[in-house]
């Protein structure tokens, strides 16, 4: 069962990025509810403003790129290896936020998609092992 509850986050994964390129407009109207939407922070597609902004648009991407690796290699991490890997990976989008937040530095849009690709990515993974191994994926460190 949780085999069939993998693979299906990973189908509505691959399917919502793929919307998100193709139909952005569509989208939009969804998007506001789970990103800020400001034009300036965000793709466009044939004159049509991304649903998301190019971070969030990162983070969805590495998620989708997770999906075939965590369903081949789906083996889980010891609880405190998968923070340790996550906080690794969410160094680039705090940096480049942090930054900007503060008003030290203004990065562009391709800039913010790919510092949030690794944070997307491990997260995709992390939930998709999740689900691969049921509710209790890691054990416990001793």
């Amino acid at each position: 069962m949780q085999r069939y509850a993998q693979i299906a986050l990973g189908l509505g994964i691959a399917l919502w990025v793929a919307l998100l390129f193709l139909a952005p407009g569509v989208l939009f109207p969804i998007g506001r509810y789970i990103c800020h939407q400001r034009p300036d922070r965000s793709f466009f597609i044939h004159g049509h403003q991304m649903a998301v902004c190019a971070r969030c648009t990162g983070l969805y991407v590495g998620a989708a790129l997770a999906v075939p690796f965590a369903l081949l290699a789906a083996y889980a991490f010891s609880t405190s290896r998968a923070r340790r890997i996550l906080a690794i990976a969410a160094l680039p989008t705090l940096i480049t936020w942090s930054l900007e937040f503060a008003g030290f530095a203004h990065f562009s849009n391709l800039t913010r998609f790919v510092a949030a690709l690794p944070l997307g990515f491990t997260a995709g993974r992390l939930v998709l092992t999740t689900l691969a191994h049921g509710p209790r994926p890691f054990h416990k460190d001793h």
